[in-house]
């Protein structure tokens, strides 16, 4: 399917922040790179990309509010983390207000912060884009990740997965048990190569 790339950033130049909607612009950027260099569909790349902030301006209330008005389950960690919950919140709206239906890209915009056990090519290309993007405030080992993206997807999710975890732990915040269990599954992976 064919999707209006400009009319889903005008969408969102509306919706989100100015540097909300930069960082979003990156990830579509990001994802067309990425899907180019893996042979995963480019549009639909992009549209993920453009599109997997799009519920991120709701503070912490609205967020679990609109979940449970949308039937979304959300998990004891995600109460008490409910930024987690904005990907999921962004999958449904895509459908529901911009008339995505392709499962594919509605999973990568859902998994894009926790990441999950065997992602697909797509799942990975948004959750690394989210996290390597142009506009991204540089932090440890960014720049190791931005090349390992072009060259070992799994290698690249690994290690921001270890990033994230680490990031997490250092600073004791609750950590959702897929992202842990993702990364348990890609060191396997890794660990296999």
């Amino acid at each position: 399917m064919e999707y209006d790339l400009l009319e889903l950033q005008d969408a969102m130049r509306k919706v989100l922040k100015p540097k909300r909607y930069l960082h979003s612009l990156g990830v579509q950027f990001t994802c067309a790179s990425l899907a180019m260099r893996y042979e995963c569909d480019i549009m639909k790349a992009q549209v993920a990309g453009i599109l997997h902030d799009l519920a991120k301006y709701y503070d912490a209330s609205e967020q679990i509010s609109r979940c449970e008005q949308n039937n979304i389950p959300i998990s004891d960690i995600e109460r008490k983390q409910p930024y987690l919950l904005h990907g999921k919140l962004a999958a449904c709206y895509a459908k529901s207000e911009y008339g995505i239906e392709d499962e594919e890209i509605l999973q990568a915009m859902a998994y894009h912060t926790t990441g999950k056990p065997d992602m697909s090519k797509l799942e990975k290309i948004v959750f690394l884009a989210d996290y390597i993007e142009p506009s991204r405030r540089m932090i440890p080992g960014l720049t190791e990740i931005r090349k390992l993206a072009f060259e070992d997807l799994d290698l690249a999710v690994y290690t921001t997965l270890k990033n994230t975890l680490n990031y997490l732990k250092s600073n004791g915040q609750t950590i959702d048990n897929t992202t842990i269990e993702a990364y348990e599954y890609y060191k396997d992976i890794v660990g296999n190569k």
